[in-house]
């Protein structure tokens, strides 16, 4: 079954879980994400570990680098990516 979870971050503190969800909720938060083009990637192993956070839950410290990295290359592609009109 399909899993998601979705994190905010505000630049101060650690990410935190923003939404998560398995099947058909999986299946909405990546379609909310899609809408207001927010970056997916695609991580079974880190989706699992994030799945077992609370709702408002900061990432634990050992996640750290794993979710540096994504956040560094998304912002990466944003700033290169061509903007619309």
């Amino acid at each position: 079954m399909k899993k998601a979870v979705a994190l905010k971050y505000d630049y101060t503190l650690a990410p935190t879980v923003a939404a998560k969800g398995s099947g058909y909720l999986a299946e909405r938060i990546m379609e909310v994400a899609k809408e207001h083009d927010v970056m997916l990637h695609q991580s079974p192993e880190l989706v699992e570990m994030l799945s077992t956070l609370e709702l408002g839950e900061e990432i634990p410290e050992a996640l750290y680098l794993a979710v540096a990295e994504i956040i560094a290359f998304a912002h990466n592609i944003k700033n290169h990516w061509p903007q619309e009109p």
